[in-house]
């Protein structure tokens, strides 16, 4: 990278907004939205404590402070006597949104082991969006799982799912895959719509993905269907943008 490349990322200008909260916030989000969009490439290295200082026009406490939560995030990795680099990422994972899979499957047919961490689940009375994409009426009940998704101990997504009372009686069973326990029951889906936004994730969220606040990620909301079209699975998921790459293919009708 020249240095008028390194000057120009760094500079002022390109990440400090009065108002916008401390400078090494700020100054860790830029060099996190700069890991996350490729600018500063896998194994890129970060000017020295002084000159990113000089660079930023900040102190190098604050320098200091925003490198130490990115190295802690894994984002940056510093090595002894050479200095401070983007830690190399994982290469993306391809996701083909015409296939009906699970994400235990998914993983599962590329050789990976996925763990889900149960956030929350049971029986609560609908949301609108959930009677909407369900067809249920407001006493009706809904069965609801929350979980983390993670691949080979890496976090990859949250998702939030939502399916009709007598479909899944007991969420208690759902331990790492869905599907697997709707097939068992003869209620898994064939057929699935799915709308994708993207969106910056928050605080919180990030917290659990193990990225910084504010992150671009991807949110795909599926509606399943069985075969006969009734509505029988409603999932959220906030998925890594920089893990994931979804791709779909288009025929001519």
């Amino acid at each position: 990278m020249t240095q008028a490349k390194t000057a120009q990322i760094y500079a002022p200008d390109h990440w400090y907004r009065a108002g916008r909260g401390p400078r090494y916030v700020q100054l860790y989000r830029h060099i996190a939205a700069a890991i996350g969009s490729g600018v500063l490439e896998n194994d890129a290295q970060l000017p020295p404590e002084r000159d990113l200082a000089e660079l930023a026009d900040v102190s190098r406490v604050t320098v200091r402070k925003a490198v130490a939560q990115l190295v802690a995030e894994g984002q940056l990795e510093q090595r002894r006597g050479a200095g401070t680099f983007v830690r190399p990422q994982p290469p993306k994972l391809v996701h083909s949104l015409s296939a009906l899979l699970s994400f235990t499957e998914y993983m599962r047919q590329r050789g990976k082991t996925s763990t889900s961490q149960i956030l929350r689940r049971g029986l609560f009375l609908p949301s609108p969006d959930e009677q909407m994409a369900l067809g249920l009426a407001g006493s009706d009940r809904v069965a609801r799982v929350d979980r983390l998704r993670s691949a080979d101990g890496v976090p990859m997504a949250l998702e939030w799912s939502s399916l009709p009372q007598d479909i899944l009686d007991d969420p208690e069973r759902v331990e790492t895959s869905l599907y697997d326990v709707l097939r068992a029951r003869g209620n898994a889906p064939t057929r699935a719509v799915q709308r994708i936004t993207a969106l910056n994730v928050t605080a919180a969220d990030g917290q659990l993905l193990h990225l910084p606040d504010g992150v671009a990620v991807l949110r795909i909301d599926r509606t399943a269907y069985l075969p006969s079209g009734r509505p029988i699975e409603f999932t959220r998921g906030l998925y890594r943008s920089d893990i994931y790459d979804f791709v779909a293919e288009l025929r001519l009708e």
